[in-house]
């Protein structure tokens, strides 16, 4: 017998395999026989989601707010007995129709009311989950050519770190990674490439990490089990990188957004954002960013 969390989760699954293919038409009709056997629940917000995801990916602008609405308004309908934080699907769901919509209005040529609606969205629910990843879109609207927001320094894992404005003259990329994340882990060969190869013109690369209360296959941990974990894990996994300097804060996730991990930041010698990118990126690419900034 299947247990019956099995069976409410998988609408989620389905609904995003079908999505990935591009199978709106048939994602839309599993989300709708599942509402019809299941009424209202964080699960068929969080499909509505990826069905609002998929569509902005394909392009269908009024599709995806529409579907990200219908996600918003269920969520908002279940807020009203329950905590966010406290159901595991509701934040995914409510995250995703935030910010479809916010890429939406983007989209659309509306970029201040974007800003706008996200930094309401910021105040509203601060103190949650939804903040690095709102903060992010709000980054993804308006950081590039603005000041890079200063790091905590204050804890640590490899080097020891010095604040961004003491490396003001030289190029500086940010590299936030997570002791679980594969796709950071993907990373370390290209991220070694690029700091042989810039590193003797003046780049300093600074891979800032945090405690997430947990550690390997979700076994909780105190901070001081976690922080020796990750340790362990640079060891394993990032010894082209071990001697970089990796501060450690959730306020530096918070600050840059870095919902997504890993999230690239390229700073130019003036400290400025020059690039900001949620997500891994090719050697090529991120050469060619960093040669941009260096001609200047």
């Amino acid at each position: 017998m299947v247990p019956a969390l099995f069976l409410f989760a998988s609408v989620v699954n389905d609904v995003r395999a079908l999505v990935a293919a591009h199978d709106f038409a048939a994602a839309d009709r599993e989300v709708r026989a599942y509402q019809t056997r299941q009424g209202a629940t964080p699960e068929l917000a969080t499909a509505l989601s990826w069905l609002a995801r998929g569509s902005l990916d394909a392009k269908q602008f009024d599709r995806a707010d529409s579907y990200a609405t219908e996600a918003r308004g269920l969520a908002d309908r279940l807020l009203e007995t329950r905590k966010l934080d406290a159901d595991s699907w509701l934040p995914i769901a409510l995250g995703a129709s935030i910010e479809v919509h916010a890429q939406v209005l983007a989209a659309r040529g509306d970029r201040p009311e974007a800003l706008a609606f996200l930094r309401a969205e910021l105040k509203l629910f601060s103190n949650t989950s939804l903040t690095e990843r709102i903060r992010k879109n709000v980054n993804l609207l308006s950081l590039e050519g603005k000041p890079a927001p200063p790091l905590d320094v204050a804890e640590w894992v490899g080097a020891r770190p010095v604040p961004l404005a003491s490396l003001h003259g030289r190029p500086v990329l940010l590299f936030f990674w997570a002791h679980w994340c594969g796709d950071c882990k993907a990373e370390v060969a290209t991220l070694a490439r690029i700091r042989k190869t810039f590193e003797p013109q003046g780049l300093v690369i600074v891979a800032p990490t945090r405690l997430y209360g947990y550690v390997a296959k979700g076994a909780d941990a105190t901070p001081e089990a976690e922080k020796n974990y990750i340790e362990q894990v640079r060891r394993q996994y990032y010894s082209e990188l071990a001697d970089l300097a990796a501060p450690l804060s959730a306020a530096n996730f918070v600050a840059y957004g870095s919902s997504t991990t890993p999230t690239l930041v390229l700073i130019d010698p003036a400290g400025i954002v020059r690039f900001y990118h949620p997500g891994a990126l090719s050697e090529s690419e991120l050469s060619a960013r960093i040669q941009t900034i260096l001609k200047k």
